[in-house]
């Protein structure tokens, strides 16, 4: 039997206190003065500096706590076959519409279950004019505030495998997913185990399709201006530096580890580096970047344990997982968000080698992490796949998120 119990999030004072400590003796680098492009070789001292000190003096972790915690949070003890008994930590908020689509949310890297807050009084509300939706996102194993996987091998199959016996656990039998990033990953392995049965449709940002066979080149006629701009951006990305971060994570991670762990500066200028240059000039505040960065620094696994999915993703015994992942799904509908801003943009006519497409919608705000930057863009697609004018509409026996006349 699965054991929920509620959750809240209590970061002791000594580990506080700690971090504080830390900050104080960190000792920084020089730079390369007057520099044209101040990010082009990293993250400017100016900002580690204005940011370390806000965050050792004047960022409240205990507000932000007592913030993340008006979110109803869980934690399930989920067995994975093979491996062991993990404690799952996730929200979920039920929406007050009696039959609202059971809704998994995956996030992915340097994200975490907290992208999902500016979307959930989206998602659960409705049931009039808009389906309503009982939202459930964890923290993935090795992030956040759950279990560490502490195996070799815990890869895209056991993540898969955790978060479905989290739905059925649940009373959610059937159920549909949105993921992007590393979540985009394990939704494919979901669809791909536990659909149709379970997992009844999907929805994707930062999808990575496969070229068609048909596409002899990625420069022809049949792509348009927009196709192209993307393969540049695309490719730009992955051979310009800004994969480099996935080269380190995912081939010696054990190496980066120790910065990422004992140094909260190095940590800080690891993400925050992302989260500047992989957003579409959102306007982070400095509270909002210390956010992301403290629940990795307090994450319970460790800050650096999310890389053990980085290695496995690129060692595993059949291949890697982008490549696994771009299997086709014959029998599981799906919906492909693209964000003009984001890091790997292919071309939409792609988007059907992964499966049946009912689903595309294109933002030109926005980027690699839709749900803060733009959260009524996800959801607007979300209530278009499964309202009803959508082709998704009643996918779920007994659930299509609206009231009943006998509710109204």
């Amino acid at each position: 039997m699965t054991s929920i119990t509620p959750f809240k999030v209590s970061i002791s004072d000594e580990r506080i206190e700690r971090l504080h400590q830390k900050l104080a003796l960190a000792e920084l680098p020089s730079e390369v003065p007057d520099l044209k492009d101040h990010y082009s070789r990293g993250v400017p001292l100016s900002d580690i500096k204005r940011l370390s000190l806000h965050w050792q003096t004047n960022f409240s972790w205990r507000a932000i706590e007592a913030k993340i915690n008006e979110i109803p949070q869980y934690t399930a003890n989920i067995a994975v076959e093979g491996f062991n008994t993990y404690d799952i930590h996730f929200v979920h908020q039920r929406s007050q519409v009696p039959n609202a689509i059971p809704l998994l949310v995956l996030h992915g890297w340097p994200s975490s279950f907290l992208a999902v807050q500016p979307m959930l009084p989206l998602l659960v509300d409705g049931g009039i004019d808009d389906p309503a939706f009982h939202v459930v996102a964890p923290s993935l194993i090795d992030f956040g505030f759950g279990s560490a996987s502490k195996k070799a091998g815990f890869n895209l199959e056991q993540h898969a495998e955790a978060y479905h016996k989290l739905m059925v656990a649940l009373g959610y039998n059937e159920y549909v997913v949105q993921g992007g990033d590393i979540g985009y990953l394990i939704t494919r392995f979901i669809a791909m185990k536990y659909g149709p049965k379970h997992c009844r449709a999907y929805h994707l940002n930062n999808a990575a399709p496969a070229k068609p066979s048909n596409q002899e080149d990625t420069t022809g006629a049949q792509l348009s201006a927009s196709d192209l701009k993307g393969l540049a951006r695309t490719q730009e990305f992955t051979t310009g530096g800004g994969n480099a971060y996935y080269l380190l994570q995912s081939s010696k991670p054990q190496t980066l580890a120790y910065s990422l762990t004992d140094s909260p500066l190095g940590l800080l200028a690891w993400i925050y580096e992302k989260l500047v240059s992989w957003t579409h000039n959102y306007p982070w505040t400095d509270d909002e970047i210390l956010t992301w960065v403290s629940i990795y620094y307090f994450s319970t696994p460790g800050p650096a344990a999310c890389l053990n999915l980085y290695y496995e993703m690129e060692h595993g015994v059949d291949g890697t997982a982008f490549e696994k992942a771009k299997t086709y799904i014959c029998d599981v509908p799906l919906g492909v968000a693209r964000f003009e801003k984001d890091l790997i943009l292919l071309p939409k006519t792609w988007n059907a080698t992964l499966g049946p497409v009912v689903w595309e919608s294109v933002s030109e705000k926005g980027g690699h992490f839709p749900t803060w930057e733009c959260p009524e863009v996800i959801v607007t697609d979300l209530r278009g796949m499964f309202g009803k004018n959508g082709k998704l509409f009643d996918c779920i026996e007994g659930s299509n998120g609206y009231v009943t006349m006998d509710h109204n």
